[in-house]
């Protein structure tokens, strides 16, 4: 019995196709159903039913797969005692980012990081916080950045920043003289919104108390991106929110629709997410410090009283 063998059994048990999890497993079909082929010999026992289709796991096999997890997992943690005993920060580093995330984060710390830590090869992907949870706990990503709490148990969330949110108020809008806005002046049918999938969007139902599923509204829009949001705005179709670091980028021009809250100021949670039985501890603990040190400049907030949307009871 080898390690590599026990891999292959586990992308198997993933992917239900012995060809796709060759393919991930950078090995040819053969190669891969000969290994496993060779450790059911081997145990006297079959791990998978083929006849099945897609391929599924015999009783016996989901046990075996239960104990190939955990030491397939040990065998790692070899290596990365050995690496943080050197003090050794490089390899390969997966991290998935939210949509609403991703665009005005990753500029701001990328750079630095790569120059600091020439040896980590990091690979980075957007995706949905469920994507994130998933590709965690199958192992395929090592650290996510998503809006907190997620309340899960298998993920350990680090707080990052608190990102407030701020109202995109254009000038024919009842609430654009007003210099700062409350949360009980919002109302959704005047808000344009994301589209579902993305947290940002409940939040924003979150705060607004008087949703309504059928609402009277002459139209209904949700979109992906917050920069079709604010064209839509500005044409006097609504309001909306945006996160803060999204308001950085903006031109003079768009900077006078902006209008702050009153405390508490709505703001969501960020996080680096990872997996409770994650090894690369020294690269999740590289990467938290880089973005503390750049998002430290950006947002100073630390005075101000806030409110996190996802907390807020009934959500």
């Amino acid at each position: 019995m080898t390690i590599t063998q026990l891999k292959y059994v586990l992308s198997v048990a993933e992917y239900k196709n012995f060809t796709i999890a060759s393919e991930h497993c950078f090995v040819t079909q053969p190669t891969l159903s000969m290994q496993i082929q060779k450790l059911e010999d081997e145990l006297e026992a079959k791990i998978f039913n083929r006849s099945k289709k897609p391929i599924q796991l015999t009783s016996i096999g989901e046990k075996i797969v239960m104990q190939a997890k955990i030491i397939v997992d040990e065998s790692n943690r070899i290596i990365d005692i050995v690496d943080q005993q050197k003090g050794f920060i490089g390899g390969e580093f997966k991290l998935g980012i939210i949509p609403t995330i991703m665009p005005t984060l990753l500029p701001m710390f990328l750079k630095i990081f790569i120059r600091k830590f020439p040896k980590v090869q990091l690979k980075i992907e957007e995706l949905t916080t469920e994507e994130i949870i998933k590709k965690l706990t199958d192992g395929h990503i090592d650290v996510g950045i998503a809006a907190t709490p997620l309340e899960n148990d298998a993920i350990k969330e680090r707080l990052l920043y608190h990102e407030p949110f701020v109202g995109y108020v254009p000038e024919e809008h009842r609430l654009f003289k007003s210099k700062k806005i409350s949360i009980d002046n919002l109302d959704i049918d005047d808000i344009l919104l994301l589209e579902d999938g993305h947290c940002f969007k409940d939040s924003v139902v979150n705060l607004c108390s008087a949703y309504r599923k059928n609402t009277s509204s002459p139209f209904q829009l949700e979109s992906g991106s917050f920069n079709t949001l604010i064209k839509l705005s500005k044409e006097g179709l609504g309001m909306t929110l945006l996160p803060y670091l999204q308001t950085l980028d903006l031109s003079e021009g768009d900077c006078k629709s902006l209008r702050d809250f009153e405390e508490p100021v709505p703001a969501r949670e960020v996080s680096l997410l990872y997996h409770k039985s994650q090894l690369k501890i020294q690269l999740i603990e590289a990467l938290k410090k880089v973005i503390d040190s750049v998002v430290r400049g950006a947002i100073s907030f630390n005075d101000v009283k806030i409110i996190s949307p996802l907390q807020k009871k009934g959500a």
